[in-house]
C-alpha cells in the first residue's frame, strides 16, 4: 500500500531479492463442462510443491464484483489504489513502445478489427493478424487528415496499435469505441463532460476515416476499435516509496509502460517469456533487488474462451519455475492481475490466487488453485495490500510504532 502514511519511516534497504511473477489472467471459475477451474485441471507439480512451502491467499484486484482491466490489476499488485491512481491503457501502451507523448496529448489503445458488410464486429482482433500486416495498415491510416489536430499511429504488436492525438484543449474524458463484444457495430465516441466534445468528434472522424481506407486494403482488419483514452499521470515512485531498486522484464509493451510510469527500470527483452527469463538470469546478481516479470499466454487463452489452451499455458508456466527457483530469490511471489475464466472468455471479478515463498512461509496446501488458496494463511486481501506483505517477508519493513 503505497499510501501508507508511515511507509517512509518503516521501510528499509537490505540485500534480499524479490521476484514477482504476474501471471496475466491467472484465476478462473468453475467451467460447467468440466466442473473445475483451469488451475484445478492443470498438472502443476512445481506450483503445487511451492504452494506446500509458501504462504497463500486470494487477492481482490479492485473491489468485490468489480472486473479490472490489466492496468488497474497491475497497479493494485504494486500497492497503488487503482481507484485513486487510475491509468488508462492508452498511455501505458504508448510509453511501453516508446511513443512520443507530451503533457496534454491523448493516447488510446487500438485494435484492428474485422467488420461485416453491415458494419458489425465479426472479430475484435481481425483474426489476430500478424505484426508485418499490421504495420502496413498503420502506415495506411496515418494518411488520415483530422480537422485542426495532429496525430500519429504507432504499431504495437500483432493487431494492436497506438493512437496519440496532439493539440490544445484535448480531453481524455470520452468513451471508448470498443464495445468488447461481437455482433454489433463499434461504439460512437461520446464526451463525458461538455469540454470533451471536440475530442470525441476528432475520434469519430478518425474512426470513420480509418474505415474508409481500410475497406480498400483487402485485409481482415477493415475497422478500428479504440479504448483506454488517457493522459500522462502524476503518481508516486515505486522505487522511492518502497526503497527498492526495481527492474521490470515484460515482453508486452503495455506492461513495460506501466512499469516505467511507476518508476521501475525496464530491462530490454524479446517478445516471449523465454526471453524474459534469459534477461532475469543475466541480471539477477546485479544491483536490482526487485524483479517484476509478466506472463501473458494464460490471459490470451482465457479471452479466447479456450479452456484446454489455458490449461496448457498454465502448465507451460509451471515448467519455467524450476529455472526461476534455481536463482534462489529470498522472496518469490506468484500472483495474477485478475481472473480470466475461459467460460466467460473475458476478464472477471473473481478473486485471484497467490503465493509468497520465503524463509517465513508456512502452509499445509498440497495444490495451487482458487480453492486451496482461499484456505491459505493469508486469507483474502485487497491486492494493493500485497506489497506490504511481500516487503515484510523480505525483512524490508521495520516495526511500526513504539
Amino acid at each position: 500500500m503505497i499510501d501508507f502514511p508511515y511507509l517512509s519511516s518503516i521501510r528499509r534497504r537490505n540485500h534480499k531479492k524479490i521476484i514477482m511473477l504476474v501471471v496475466d489472467g491467472l484465476g478462473g471459475m468453475r467451467h460447467p463442462d468440466f466442473d473445475k477451474t483451469e488451475l484445478e485441471v492443470a498438472a502443476l507439480p512445481t506450483l503445487d510443491s511451492l504452494s506446500s512451502r509458501s504462504s497463500t491467499g486470494l487477492t481482490i484486484p479492485v473491489m468485490p464484483g468489480i472486473t479490472p482491466g490489466s492496468g488497474p490489476g497491475h497497479m493494485a499488485l504494486f500497492g497503488y489504489n487503482p481507484l485513486k491512481y487510475f491509468l488508462g491503457r492508452g498511455v501505458l501502451e504508448g510509453i511501453g513502445i516508446g511513443a512520443d507523448i507530451s503533457d496534454g496529448d491523448i493516447c488510446a489503445r487500438g485494435n484492428f478489427c474485422e467488420l461485416d458488410d453491415l458494419g458489425n464486429i465479426v472479430d475484435r482482433r481481425a483474426g489476430r493478424i500478424q505484426s508485418n500486416e499490421s504495420v502496413k495498415l498503420v502506415n495506411l491510416i496515418n494518411e488520415i487528415e483530422l480537422t485542426n489536430c495532429d496525430f500519429e499511429v504507432y504499431p504495437v504488436m500483432d493487431y494492436r496499435f497506438e493512437l496519440v492525438l496532439r493539440g490544445s484543449g484535448l480531453s481524455s474524458e470520452i468513451t471508448d469505441t470498443d464495445p468488447q463484444i461481437t455482433g454489433q457495430p463499434p461504439g460512437v465516441c461520446l464526451p463525458a463532460i461538455p469540454a470533451a466534445q471536440r475530442t470525441a468528434d476528432l475520434v469519430n472522424e478518425f474512426v470513420h476515416g480509418a474505415r474508409k481506407l481500410l475497406k480498400r486494403s483487402g485485409s481482415p482488419g477493415n475497422g478500428v476499435l479504440l479504448r483506454g483514452f488517457s493522459k500522462l499521470p502524476d503518481i508516486p515512485s515505486f522505487a522511492e516509496s518502497y526503497a527498492l531498486r526495481p527492474a521490470a522484464i515484460a515482453a508486452y509493451p503495455m506492461y513495460r509502460g506501466l512499469a516505467e510510469l511507476v518508476g521501475m527500470e525496464v530491462l530490454k527483452c524479446g517478445t516471449s517469456f523465454e526471453s524474459e527469463l534469459e534477461v532475469l538470469e543475466g541480471a539477477f546478481n546485479g544491483e536490482h533487488d526487485f524483479f517484476f516479470l509478466h506472463y501473458k499466454p494464460a490471459d490470451s487463452a482465457g479471452e479466447d474462451g479456450d479452456f484446454d489452451n489455458k490449461v496448457r499455458r498454465l502448465e507451460e508456466f509451471d515448467n519455467y519455475l524450476d529455472r526461476i527457483q534455481a536463482l534462489d530469490p529470498d522472496v518469490l511471489v506468484v500472483c495474477g492481475d485478475h481472473s480470466t475464466p475461459s467460460f466467460l472468455a473475458a476478464h472477471s471479478w473473481h478473486p485471484v490466487p497467490f503465493l509468497i515463498k520465503s524463509m517465513y512461509s508456512t502452509s499445509s496446501n498440497t495444490e495451487f488453485n482458487e480453492k486451496t488458496c482461499s484456505e491459505g494463511e493469508l486469507g483474502m486481501i485487497q491486492a494493493e495490500m500485497l506489497m506490504l506483505t511481500v516487503l515484510a517477508h523480505a525483512d524490508k519493513l521495520n516495526r511500526f510504532g513504539a
